[in-house]
């Protein structure tokens, strides 16, 4: 398990991330099967997490897919709670503190700070990626940078 806050590698540390992902994904193109791998990757490689994951756009509307973690909310509605907010704006949420965003869903009580990125392909919103951590203040901007560069090799590797 990798934590790259406290080895000090901060974006760097994400190029050996990179690299894993895509050999992980490079033989395979179904969405689901893809989906599945990258939160069990993101789950089992980044230190601190207690969710990682996936919701989908189901008519403007996000709907549970594969995840790693406790029982999650099953269907979030555009521009509510940090999930929400990501697809609804299409920009990648980092929040230190979920207890203080606006329209917080808690679907976990355990998690407190969150990092949240829209997939959009070809224009259109696949759905978002969504970390979350028991910890305050757990991703940083580097995360949010080496997490989008992971988020983007998923895309290009997966059909969508």
């Amino acid at each position: 398990m990798i934590d790259l806050q406290k080895s000090g590698q901060g974006l760097d540390g994400y190029g050996m991330l990179w690299a894993q992902l895509e050999s992980l994904l490079a033989d395979e193109r179904d969405f689901i099967a893809n989906a599945a791998q990258f939160s069990a990757f993101l789950y089992s490689q980044l230190d601190d997490l207690n969710w990682a994951g996936f919701y989908l756009n189901r008519n403007e509307e996000l709907v549970l897919g594969p995840f790693q973690g406790q029982i999650a909310c099953v269907r979030i509605p555009f521009g509510r709670g940090v999930c929400g907010t990501a697809a609804a704006t299409l920009k990648t949420q980092l929040v230190e503190d979920v207890h203080a965003f606006p329209g917080h869903i808690a679907c976990d009580s355990a998690s407190n700070s969150e990092l949240v990125v829209p997939l959009v392909k070809d224009g259109r919103l696949i759905g978002v990626l969504d970390l979350d951590s028991p910890s305050l203040a757990r991703f940083t901007a580097d995360d949010q940078a080496g997490i989008e560069q992971l988020a983007a090799i998923f895309l290009r590797l997966t059909d969508c």
